[in-house]
């Protein structure tokens, strides 16, 4: 069939193949989060394996050395997440109790002042101790994926054997190999660009969180800077999420008051670096509009769930570059930028 005869047939045709490869990649979660998540710590550390080169480290030593790096920064993370999940999961329910009664003390207050509301009605609408589930859930779906480091590593290891006469095999295969070592060159850089600058200022706010909780005297300091740090990575709601759990539990151990200047502190924590430092030293590197980074995140959050989260952004610069290096696409490219003067060619 001439589709290019056929708008509607062409419309038809591509939402089809979205839909059956979207519908595929939701299938098949499982085999795509560690592949992702090997896939971008390769590149990630690509930028070290070749400062390693240029100081003529040999390539099975330099890949040797980046192995350990990750062995040892994967052992102390799973260390962390498994000692206080554990723990964490197991006072659920005892957390769970006491913002019960919390909650129908404050119904009761409510009730005082003459505001009354049906107690099933209110169920509904305030269970804090609905967030505290949510939060061991992802916790635990994160410590999930420690289990599957060793395929993530072995893959790491051989993406960046694979990596280093890639260029050349793409030469040899490709008439148009310029081009597309031109895109893959933009992509990498754009994604090491938004990782380092991520990953600084992720940092930097589960240091500042985990501190500060430690003092204040809320349990789990570690283990809620490291949410911190991980739910920076998610763009707009992370750092939103990250203060739910630590906030009600800041509640049920040292009362309202001491939640409250928790909540004050995130906050202020968030625009400080969220606001005025990321957007300082990240720029418009991204270019993608707001719109896009919002829908981004639902859309790879229910195709590969916490992970895909995490990595939404980069996913979606990946598609977003794809796009815009074929002349029938770039239109698609264009439309999920921040927008401004693009050049053409």
């Amino acid at each position: 069939m001439d589709t290019s005869a056929s708008p509607i047939s062409r419309f038809l045709l591509v939402t089809a193949a979205f839909i059956i490869v979207v519908a595929g990649m939701k299938a098949a979660e499982s085999l795509l989060v560690p592949f992702f998540l090997s896939l971008f710590i390769a590149i990630i550390c690509t930028p070290l394996l070749g400062f390693m080169k240029r100081y003529r480290i040999p390539t099975g030593i330099a890949i040797l050395l980046i192995v350990v790096m990750m062995v040892v920064v994967g052992i102390f993370i799973g260390a962390i997440v498994g000692s206080s999940v554990n723990s964490f999961t197991a006072n659920i329910p005892e957390y769970q109790a006491r913002l019960t009664v919390l909650s129908s003390g404050l119904q009761s207050w409510l009730s005082g002042w003459g505001i009354a509301i049906d107690p099933k009605l209110w169920r509904e609408m305030v269970n804090p101790s609905a967030a505290l589930t949510i939060a061991g859930n992802t916790l635990t779906s994160f410590g999930n994926i420690m289990t599957d480091g060793f395929l993530i590593l072995l893959t790491v290891i051989f993406i960046l054997t694979e990596e280093i006469n890639f260029s050349d095999k793409l030469t040899q295969a490709s008439t148009k190999s310029e081009k597309t070592l031109e895109a893959l060159s933009r992509f990498t850089d754009s994604l090491n660009k938004y990782m380092a600058i991520k990953t600084l200022v992720s940092m930097a706010t589960g240091v500042l969180v985990m501190i500060a909780l430690a003092i204040i005297g809320v349990d789990y300091p570690i283990l809620w800077g490291l949410l911190a740090f991980l739910l920076n990575f998610i763009p707009t709601f992370g750092s939103i999420l990250a203060a739910v759990p630590p906030v009600l539990l800041a509640v049920v151990q040292l009362g309202v008051g001491e939640a409250f200047f928790i909540a004050i502190f995130y906050v202020l924590v968030n625009v400080i670096v969220g606001s005025v430092l990321e957007p300082r030293f990240m720029g418009k590197g991204l270019d993608l509009s707001s719109l896009v980074v919002f829908l981004s995140l639902v859309f790879w959050g229910w195709i590969l769930g916490p992970v895909g989260m995490l990595l939404s952004v980069p996913l979606t610069i990946m598609v977003k570059i794809a796009l815009e290096n074929s002349e029938d696409t770039r239109w698609i490219g264009v439309m999920l930028g921040a927008g401004g003067a693009t050049p053409k060619g």
